[in-house]
């Protein structure tokens, strides 16, 4: 029996929680993030010491952390809320997540890719752990592995509405050479009839 995926809502004719691609994407996301997780850490603190300035033992000041890296850090804890939200639908032992941060990262990683399948196969939560790990996923990958292509011209937020009536919202970019804007988080495409409507749709958007 066809069903829609809970997270892209297209139609899967396997019958899951969520469709092959969005499946192989998460699984992906998911094992790449204790390397995002680590690349922010280098990152954590703001240059090497210049060795001008002083603390009060006459040794060099201490740099400050990056705020932004730490908060983006703190984000990757979702993962082990995700984990027991699993073992609490399916009735299990709260699950083990000892250690430090990156330990208990790889714990909870290691635990969701275990319950892949029967998340797949039925979890309702399935789209929405799709989404925020996605989220997660891009956030880090944005500042640890920046694309290094150009990205065109910004044109405003996407404005296609998915089943339940939720506008996508992601930025949209017109490549270089391109005539056609395509959204990459929902694949809608916005050619150039259609800018003057996404441009009054934008607008609506903003001042709702």
């Amino acid at each position: 029996m066809d069903t829609t995926c809970t997270h892209c809502h297209t139609p899967d004719p396997t019958g899951s929680t969520l469709c092959v691609p969005c499946t192989t994407r998460l699984t992906g996301q998911l094992t790449a993030l204790p390397r995002l997780y680590n690349g922010l850490g280098i990152l954590l603190t703001p240059g090497a010491s210049s060795g001008q300035g002083r603390s009060g033992k006459g040794g060099p000041a201490p740099l400050p952390l990056n705020g932004d890296m730490f908060d983006l850090r703190a984000e990757f804890e979702t993962v082990c809320g995700w984990l027991s939200a699993v073992h609490d639908a399916r009735r299990l032992r709260t699950p083990r997540l000892a250690g430090d941060a990156l330990t208990r990262l790889h714990t909870a990683v290691a635990g969701l890719l275990a319950h892949m399948p029967w998340i797949v196969a039925t979890w309702p939560g399935a789209g929405d752990l799709a989404h925020e790990i996605g989220e997660l996923h891009r956030n880090a990958s944005s500042v640890v592995d920046p694309d290094p292509r150009p990205r065109g011209r910004r044109i405003g937020h996407c404005q296609s509405i998915d089943t339940s009536g939720t506008i996508c919202g992601a930025v949209l970019h017109l490549a270089p050479g391109e005539q056609v804007a395509r959204c990459d988080w929902c694949s809608m495409a916005w050619p150039p009839a259609t800018w003057t409507q996404l441009k009054a749709w934008q607008t609506e958007d903003a001042a709702a």
